[in-house]
């Protein structure tokens, strides 16, 4: 006799509790492999040169080296941001430097930010159309708060690396933050109170 859909089924499936520790086992493998590669701004920067570039374009995603003017006066900062630009000056640019924010919040925010994508296709068309009015007016967005940064032209130390929209949740991931003055997770607990989440 023939073996059931529903008995194949009953045999093959997990609770929901297994996939949770399946996902975060197979999560914790990723993030090992990639500490172990030792990622540092250096070795950023020189892979994949032609992704190197001496301007940027709003809503696309960067990594830089920077050196803050005002650093004596600040109680951290970040020298490698990974930001979206949404605004251009004379004298620099505003972005959103996902640094700031935990691991887990960095994919959240991205996943809330995909709404003002131009698409979903991930390939070079796809940015996001970005505006501080379009974040600064909903709570779902509260988290952008204490990622938003002025970056002056004159401190940008290094080449601007465009990260391609395929990209842009390992780039997410990778622990090459190079806070000063305090350490990550300081950083984050002031982030959280800052966007209260």
């Amino acid at each position: 006799m023939a073996t059931s859909m529903y008995k194949i089924f009953e045999d093959n499936q997990y609770s929901l509790e297994n996939a949770k520790n399946r996902s975060k086992t197979w999560f914790d493998q990723q993030a090992l492999l990639i500490r172990r590669k030792r990622y540092t701004p250096t070795k950023v920067l020189r892979d994949d040169s032609d992704t190197l570039s001496r301007r940027m374009l709003i809503g696309r995603m960067y990594m830089f080296l920077y050196n803050p003017k005002t650093k004596e006066e600040l109680p951290y900062y970040d020298m490698f941001p990974l930001i979206f630009p949404f605004k251009v000056e004379s004298d620099g640019f505003y972005g959103i430097n996902l640094h700031y924010l935990p691991y887990f919040m960095r994919i959240r925010l991205l996943d809330r930010m995909m709404t003002f994508s131009t698409n979903r296709k991930m390939d070079e068309t796809t940015r996001l159309k970005l505006t501080w009015e379009l974040l600064n007016g909903s709570t779902k967005f509260a988290a952008v708060k204490p990622c938003v940064k002025h970056y002056l032209k004159s401190n940008v130390k290094s080449l601007y690396k465009n990260i391609p929209s395929k990209d842009w949740v390992t780039a997410l991931m990778l622990p090459v933050e190079q806070f000063r003055k305090a350490p990550p997770t300081t950083i984050w607990s002031e982030s959280r109170k800052i966007g209260r989440f």
